[in-house]
């Protein structure tokens, strides 16, 4: 039984995930996703964040804005957090 808590515990860190459906986690919800490359519109759709939303990335506990036409290779446990569009100016 301790093999069994020892993989929990492993999984909740972040080292990429077994298997080719993974987990991320989309402005606080658990979104099961395709390992691999995948672009920021997919994963804005699974999330159901608005296509007028900015999505970023949590990378090194840093928030990296994302393109709306880029891509993220997907290995698991990556986490995004979408909010409205800061105006260019008034």
């Amino acid at each position: 039984m301790s093999d069994t808590q020892h993989d929990k515990d492993h999984d909740d860190h972040n080292d990429p995930q077994p298997g080719p459906e993974v987990t991320i986690t989309v402005n606080g919800h658990s979104i099961p996703i395709h390992r691999g490359s995948q672009t920021v519109a997919h994963i804005k759709q699974l999330g159901g964040v608005a296509a007028a939303e900015e999505l970023e990335q949590v990378i090194d506990g840093k928030l990296t804005p994302l393109a709306d036409d880029g891509h993220v290779t997907i290995k698991g446990h990556e986490v995004f957090i979408s909010h409205v569009r800061a105006s260019a100016g008034s």
